[in-house]
């Protein structure tokens, strides 16, 4: 089968909730053995083999050198090899920027980028020695098309997208690929979007093809994908799942044929 995952040892970063929780819950799903990595589980305080859970939760935090060799390495013991590695983790800090503050723009670039940057380069021995693997990176549709006022976002979300095709390039004679994937507007607690009046939701659907939410389903089905062997010469590259955001503008046009 060119989708299967069965055995395959899975570490998702930012695994604990959203939609790093939904892509956990869909490779358990698959048989994989998955590691989420998160500064904390909201559901449950537990380490590595928790007993009663269907997948291995690890704390970990993604900016801090220190927390990421440490985490790789207890994984690696434990199950001496890393197959997939899914760069989920990332934070959102909003605001112009004649009113960012630096250690807030400061922030948002060592989790979204410095983590990117540490998680890969620690498994990087790994999947040499392997001479297999696969680095899937969170990028976003605002590393493309940016909003006023997402300057740090944006900047760090363009960055995972160049770093996807360095890295690619350098790990390619390894069998290893790396992508991003950039999604679309899935209400989160990260972005709002679930909590925002009637019309700003309408405006904001208007400029989706689809003109519907994303679900963390429609995030994971992709990157089960991309994980697998059917996309083993997939490989630096940016794959948008946004559900039409960066197809055309004011795709809301084309609904009014419907009525």
């Amino acid at each position: 089968m060119l989708i299967n995952h069965s055995g395959k040892v899975v570490v998702v970063s930012g695994g604990g909730r959203g939609i790093g929780r939904t892509i956990v819950d869909r490779f358990v799903a698959e048989d994989a053995t998955v590691i989420a990595l998160d500064l904390a589980f909201p559901d449950v305080e537990s380490d590595l083999a928790a007993d009663g859970l269907a997948f291995e939760q690890l704390p970990c935090d993604v900016s801090d050198p220190a927390s990421v060799a440490a985490a790789v390495e207890r994984i690696v013991d434990r199950h001496n090899r890393i197959d997939v590695l899914i760069n989920n983790a990332g934070i959102n800090v909003e605001g112009k920027v004649e009113d960012l503050g630096w250690d807030g723009f400061r922030k948002c670039l060592e989790i979204n980028v410095g983590g990117v940057f540490l998680l890969s380069q620690a498994v990087i021995p790994i999947m040499k020695q392997q001479r297999s693997g696969r680095i899937i990176n969170a990028a976003s549709f605002a590393a493309i098309v940016p909003s006023v006022g997402s300057a740090a976002y944006a900047a760090s979300k363009a960055a995972v997208v160049q770093f996807t095709r360095v890295l690619a390039g350098e790990l390619g004679p390894w069998n290893v690929t790396v992508n991003a994937y950039a999604p679309g507007m899935v209400p989160t607690s990260m972005n709002g979007f679930a909590e925002m009046p009637a019309q700003a939701q309408d405006r904001l659907l208007d400029t989706l093809s689809l003109r519907r939410w994303q679900s963390a389903d429609d995030v994971a089905d992709l990157l089960i994908f991309l994980a697998g062997d059917a996309a083993g010469y997939i490989t630096g590259t940016l794959i948008d799942v946004s559900g039409g955001k960066l197809a055309t503008q004011i795709p809301s046009r084309a609904y009014e044929n419907l009525s």
